[in-house]
């Protein structure tokens, strides 16, 4: 791949990660609850199931890949439509204050338990897997390897969303509290929705 579908593919999925979302609010939750340290179990089974899915994306596009271009490329466009309705629902979204949940580990749950905690919110998430199908596919080029393009994607992908679980967790409190406020969450749909929608239209320029 080339380094601008690269770069494109960076910012998008840094957006993309700081998105709340069942990993972004578990991690959060943990880290408020346990602290950031104790929290780091939790992170690391969030993004162990996180590697697993997008690794079973990776294989299923693969194998899309090579018995019919022709629907690969269906799929990209099938994806941009998703990325563009994400958008739409985002800034569409409710002004209510963000619900980050109560949780179910007790308090005194061991590094072992956080991390199956962890890993059963990550591994349960079906929308990610449906993201990621419809996600990778824009920055893949056909004409190359893919494997090692997937393997850039992937790890690109856990790196991003690493250092987001550290901002959630180092700034959990502080997050809440932002978020639990009507006109910040109405800003922060706006927002996002916008930058959903500019992804998708990009990408419909993207040649891979």
């Amino acid at each position: 791949m080339t380094l601008h579908v690269w770069w494109l593919f960076l910012v998008a999925v840094v957006v993309l990660c700081g998105t709340p979302g069942p990993n972004m609010l578990h991690v959060m939750t943990r880290s408020v609850r346990f602290g950031l340290r104790r929290s780091l179990a939790a992170m690391a089974g969030c993004l162990v199931a996180l590697v697993i899915v997008l690794c079973a994306s990776a294989l299923g596009l693969s194998a899309v890949m090579m018995a019919s271009p022709w629907l690969f490329g269906v799929l990209r466009y099938v994806g941009v439509a998703y990325l563009l309705y994400l958008g739409i629902r985002a800034w569409r979204g409710r002004d209510a204050p963000l619900d980050v949940g109560s949780g179910t580990i007790g308090a005194y749950g061991s590094s072992a338990q956080l991390f199956r905690g962890g890993f059963a919110i990550g591994i349960s998430n079906p929308k990610l897997l449906l993201f990621a199908a419809a996600f990778l596919p824009q920055f893949v080029d056909r004409s190359q390897p893919q494997g090692p393009q997937f393997a850039i994607l992937i790890t690109t992908f856990a790196m991003v969303e690493a250092v987001w679980y550290a901002i959630y967790a180092t700034g959990g409190a502080k997050l809440v509290a932002y978020l639990d406020r009507p006109a910040a969450m109405r800003a922060f749909n706006r927002v996002t929705g916008a930058l959903f929608i500019g992804f998708g239209v990009a990408l419909l320029g993207v040649r891979v």
